[in-house]
């Protein structure tokens, strides 16, 4: 029998050696016709409505980075995201997220789930931030290797 991945210890580690308020791992999940996507483990969250996400291929940040895999970024949801689009990402308005940055967790050269940081407050993500968030998704969560691409 395998052993089961702690991916809520090791998302509770990352949020404190990142410093952020809130930490979210999002995966893949098969559906009747495709795939969803929702957010399955978070770190400093205020309430579990995260869990209740649940988003398709393109939608919402999650779905944004798991189908670009490239990293996303958004200093300030006040002046960078128009009013009429906040429903777009339900995440941080459950959370009360002000600046985000999310990642693709890469395991054998595809995107098996999207890692988030957030602060509620006047604290910013940073390109650099997002940089240390990119480093720390390469190292690999869990048993998601981090791998972009395979070399033989």
């Amino acid at each position: 029998m395998a052993n089961k991945v702690d991916y809520q210890s090791e998302l509770d580690h990352i949020r404190a050696a990142l410093g952020y308020d809130f930490m979210s791992l999002a995966l893949a999940e098969p559906a009747e016709y495709d795939y969803v996507i929702r957010w399955k483990y978070a770190s400093g969250n205020t309430n579990d409505r995260y869990k209740r996400i649940v988003l398709q291929s393109g939608r919402g940040i999650a779905g944004i980075v798991f189908k670009t895999g490239k990293p996303f970024l958004v200093s300030s949801m006040q002046n960078d995201v128009r009013p009429d689009s906040l429903f777009t990402y339900p995440i941080t308005k459950m959370e009360n997220l002000n600046s985000i940055g999310a990642v693709p967790i890469w395991n054998d050269a595809r995107v098996a789930g999207v890692l988030l940081g957030g602060y509620r407050g006047e604290r910013q993500v940073t390109e650099a931030m997002l940089g240390e968030l990119v480093a720390t998704a390469h190292r690999g969560i869990g048993d998601l290797n981090g791998k972009e691409l395979l070399i033989n």
